[in-house]
């Protein structure tokens, strides 16, 4: 009888660099059979074109899976469960399998699948992994005023806060073995350490905070943790406990074909504003350049964006230059096409 495959589950805000942290796992595997489940918004498959890349000969491409439009927090019994089933077919079997939720899926959600009687008896989560991006916490991005929520709380102890992002945020650190305090480079020392006080003061037990830069961690810091989380559920608070279920209407997403571009300096500059000009959270995909036979692949988290040509065009690619834009709700998707286009 074949002893239960463990599962880490990697989360974190949309851009904390996941997707960095697992290509270097990867490349670093030193033999050891993995699998990954990959799930994000949108059909323009980033996260999953940067993983295939690696060419990895111990996590070949078909032990990839990918699952886009939905969030795994939501759909566990319609795609992570089939997905596993796949993985868990292969011969020969993975020895770890990765999964990579998208960057607005809650974890609990997920955790508590491995308690169905159907997934326990083949599956153990070895360690829930929170991604942390250091540089957007330092912005204050996921935080209400301290002091004007405490006096709210002292005037009603019902009110907690109605901010999405923050309460995203403050799941995900809920529920993790280990937190990866991510794009410490980007950080004064001075700010780095009350970033980790303030992390320090959401997670109610003793979590360990590993420091990374470009998510730069030993395979064996992340694998192997033996959390079994399953069997620790109370110990993971979450925002949504009490609700039978939840959604994610406080975001949306939708993705804009643009044209090929001649400058990509100034084309980023041109999504920096439009990210600022609407609060766009997260703008990811692939753009051609003229004259260039190599895509370029571009990343944004708010106003930060980086930029790489990644590989050339496929014949099957038809140089399509798409953008996936990702933001709380009531964002004005007629404006932000008109700019992109103007």
């Amino acid at each position: 009888m074949l002893g239960k495959v463990p599962v880490t589950i990697v989360t974190g805000f949309l851009g904390a660099g996941k997707t960095t942290l697992i290509r270097n796992v990867l490349e670093n595997a030193g033999g050891q059979r993995l699998a990954l489940i990959i799930n994000e918004f949108g059909d323009v498959g980033v996260d999953g074109e940067i993983l295939k890349s690696c060419g990895i000969e111990s996590c070949p491409e078909e032990n990839i899976v990918e699952l886009a439009n939905g969030c795994l927090c939501c759909t566990v019994a319609d795609d992570f469960v089939p997905a596993i089933e796949t993985l868990l077919a292969r011969e020969p079997r993975p020895e770890h399998i990765i999964v990579e939720t998208s960057g607005l899926a809650l974890p609990k959600p997920l955790v508590k699948a491995f308690d169905w009687p159907t997934v326990r008896s083949r599956l153990t989560v070895d360690g829930v992994i929170a991604v942390v991006d250091g540089a957007a916490v330092a912005e204050g991005r996921f935080a209400d005023d301290p002091e004007k929520l405490k006096q709210q709380r002292a005037e009603d102890a019902s009110i907690d806060h109605d901010n999405p992002l923050e309460e995203v945020y403050e799941d995900q650190l809920l529920c993790a073995d280990l937190i990866v305090l991510n794009k410490t480079d980007l950080i004064a020392p001075e700010m780095l350490a009350q970033v980790t006080k303030d992390i320090t003061a959401v997670v109610p037990r003793a979590v360990k905070i590993v420091p990374s830069a470009d998510g730069r961690i030993a395979k064996n810091v992340l694998l192997g943790i033996n959390a079994a989380a399953e069997d620790d559920l109370a110990a993971r608070p979450s925002h949504h406990d009490h609700e039978e279920e939840h959604d994610h209407d406080d975001f949306e997403s939708f993705i804009v074909p643009v044209d090929a571009v001649r400058d990509p300096d100034h084309f980023v500059k041109k999504l920096s504003q439009l990210a600022q000009d609407h609060d766009v959270l997260r703008i990811k995909g692939y753009v051609e350049v003229l004259g260039k036979p190599m895509r370029l692949l571009v990343q944004g988290v708010g106003t930060r964006f980086t930029k790489q040509y990644d590989r050339a065009w496929a014949d099957t690619d038809n140089r399509q230059s798409r953008l996936v834009i990702i933001g709380e709700k009531g964002l004005n998707e007629d404006a932000i096409r008109a700019q992109l286009a103007a």
